[in-house]
C-alpha cells in the first residue's frame, strides 16, 4: 500500500467531514450521499481505505444520526457501506476514462446494485433483531423485507440519480483540489 501524501490525507479528511456533515443533517429517510462519497473514496484511495471510510461514517452515524441510535443495526450498516467503498476500489481497476455517458450509466447501475446489497444486509439485520425478540426467523425475514421495501425503493431510486448525475461533476471537482489532481485522464485506466 503506497504511503499517502499530506495533500491526499487532507483531502480524505475533508471528504470524511463533508460526508459526516451531510449524513448527520436532517434529510428525508433513505436519501443519502454517503454511498456516493464512499464509492469515490474507494476510487481515489483504493478499496481498503474506501471500506474503512464507509464503515467509519456509518459508525459515527450509528451514534449521532438524526433518526436515533442505530443500536443492533450498526454492524450491518457498517458492513453494507464498507462493501460500497471496496467496490469503488475494484471499479477503479476496470473503467477507462471518467467523462462519458457510458460511465454515468455504469455508475448509476452500480449504485443501484450496491444500494440494493446494502438494503438487503440491513434488512437481514432487522430480521435478526426481530428473531432475538422472539419472532420466528422466517416471519422475521418476511416482516423485515416487506416493511423495508418502500424505503429500499426510495433509497435505490435516489442513489441511481445521485450516482448517475453526481459522479462526473464530483470527479471533475476533486481533480481541481490538492490531493485529487492525479485521479485519471479520459484515455487511461483509473489505476494508471
Amino acid at each position: 500500500m503506497p504511503i499517502l501524501s499530506i495533500r491526499r490525507i487532507a483531502l480524505l479528511s475533508v471528504l470524511t467531514a463533508v460526508s459526516l456533515g451531510i449524513q448527520l443533517a436532517p434529510r428525508p429517510p433513505n436519501v443519502e450521499f454517503t454511498s456516493l462519497f464512499t464509492f469515490l473514496v474507494g476510487i481515489l484511495y483504493g478499496g481498503i481505505i474506501g471500506g474503512f471510510f464507509g464503515g467509519f461514517v456509518m459508525f459515527v452515524n450509528g451514534f449521532l444520526s438524526p433518526w436515533g441510535f442505530a443500536g443492533f443495526m450498526m454492524p450491518f450498516q457498517i458492513v453494507g457501506m464498507a462493501i460500497t467503498g471496496f467496490a469503488g476500489g475494484i471499479y477503479k481497476r476496470y473503467v477507462v476514462g471518467a467523462h462519458s455517458a457510458q460511465v454515468c450509466a455504469e455508475v448509476a447501475v452500480l449504485g443501484a446494485f450496491l444500494t440494493l446489497l446494502y438494503d438487503i444486509i440491513t434488512n437481514v439485520g432487522v430480521a435478526v433483531s426481530l428473531t432475538l425478540n422472539g419472532t420466528p426467523w422466517h416471519i422475521s425475514l418476511i416482516l423485515a423485507f416487506s416493511m423495508g421495501a418502500p424505503f429500499s425503493l426510495v433509497h435505490i431510486v435516489s442513489n441511481i440519480a445521485l450516482f448517475g448525475s453526481g459522479f462526473i461533476p464530483l470527479i471533475k471537482a476533486l481533480k481541481r483540489v490538492p490531493g485529487g489532481e492525479a485521479l485519471w485522464s479520459e484515455k487511461e485506466p483509473l489505476h494508471s
